[in-house]
């Protein structure tokens, strides 16, 4: 077989790749641990929600992120549906229940179960790159070897907190942690040689959204079953119901008709981008059961909801931002349609009290706006 023949095949094979059955349940075991993450914004005490909640949240979640990630990016550029590859994914499924078990706001109380889980996740995606590093060839072996050989800085770092007690044990954990998260935009001169598949890469994104979206349809039903059935509980979850399709409408029509997915990149803007995609989706799930029951103060509760919103939207933004063809940008005009919009909401609702339906529906009509200009 020629070179060019080759090249071809690996160019058609690297097209035509499809997540897996094994990737789909796999996405299935993070469900629960994305629940328990979401839960703790519920925690509210006199009417806000403690910063200490708010920053539990943020590092409870992150590590189910980039756990999730670590692993997506390895089937992306060399996973194969092979039994040794199949082994390695149902030993970190394993590794995924401990974490997940683990996962609480006492930290303390679950802290060693969480790092053998978090830390069992990483170690067996960096033994994969070394896996296989052996059988690639020039930029994705160079790749591969970047990958598997620096990921252990940040678990070398993140293991060096068990020697310690108190708030230094976080600190040294999570060190390490944010090295890891950082090695792949350190060694981007290697990852943008051998670029991430990018049709692969937004489906597999677009599978978590679909989790977190999940979330939202469970606030809904949260709502209808913490009271009795009034019109006013029945318009909010049926207002709440055509916010969540207006948000699905908005993502999954504007990735399927609007972004270019033959683009070949390093893939950090979608990966990073959707950090942040993802907290908002889960602050926006949370916001629909804390507006429902009314137990925030009535500024903070706005300020929480419309800044979740504004969060997203930005996100979305950005992240498709370069994967859109240039005439399907966003303008100026279209951002200050939609940013005037958010504003005139929240400024409306600070000066006149507003019911809980009507705040929620003005978040829906945002979504639908937006999700008429972008698709």
């Amino acid at each position: 077989m020629n070179p060019h023949e080759s090249g071809f095949q690996h160019h058609a094979a690297f097209a035509e790749k499809k997540v897996t059955w094994l990737e789909l349940f796999y996405d299935l075991l993070f469900v629960a641990a994305v629940s328990k993450a979401s839960h703790v914004l519920l925690h509210v005490d006199h009417g806000l929600i403690p910063v200490e909640y708010l920053s539990k949240f943020v590092l409870i979640f992150v590590p189910i992120w980039w756990a999730w990630v670590g692993q997506s990016l390895f089937v992306n550029r060399f996973g194969r549906d092979t039994v040794s590859h199949r082994i390695f994914l149902i030993l970190q499924l394993f590794f995924v229940l401990i974490m997940t078990a683990s996962l609480s706001v006492n930290f303390d109380q679950h802290y060693i179960p969480f790092f053998v889980g978090y830390v069992g996740l990483r170690a067996m995606t960096a033994i994969q790159y070394l896996s296989v590093n052996k059988k690639e060839d020039t930029n994705r072996k160079n790749t591969a070897r970047y990958l598997g050989s620096r990921f252990w800085i940040g678990l070398a770092i993140s293991s060096l907190s068990l020697f310690f007690d108190s708030w230094i044990r976080y600190v040294v954990l999570y060190a390490g942690i944010i090295v890891d998260i950082l090695l792949p935009i350190i060694g981007r001169k290697y990852l943008v040689k051998s670029p991430i598949n990018t049709h692969h890469l937004i489906e597999r994104f677009s599978l978590f959204t679909l989790i977190l979206l999940g979330e939202a349809v469970i606030s809904i039903l949260t709502v209808l079953q913490s009271t009795h059935w009034t019109w006013q509980s029945i318009a909010f979850a049926s207002i709440t119901f055509l916010l969540i399709i207006a948000m699905w409408w908005q993502y999954f029509d504007n990735i399927e008709k609007k972004v270019n997915k033959t683009i070949e990149t390093a893939g950090q803007t979608i990966i990073y981008g959707h950090l942040f995609i993802y907290l908002s989706m889960s602050m926006i799930a949370a916001s629909i059961q804390l507006l429902f029951l009314e137990q925030l103060n009535y500024s903070f509760m706005l300020s929480f909801i419309f800044g979740s919103v504004l969060l997203y939207f930005f996100s979305t933004s950005l992240v498709f931002h370069k994967y859109r063809p240039i005439h399907l940008r966003l303008g100026r005009s279209h951002l200050a349609l939609l940013l005037g919009l958010l504003a005139g909401f929240f400024a409306a609702d600070l000066f006149i009290l507003m019911p809980n339906y009507i705040i929620i529906g003005e978040v829906m009509a945002f979504f639908v706006v937006y999700a008429k200009v972008t698709t």
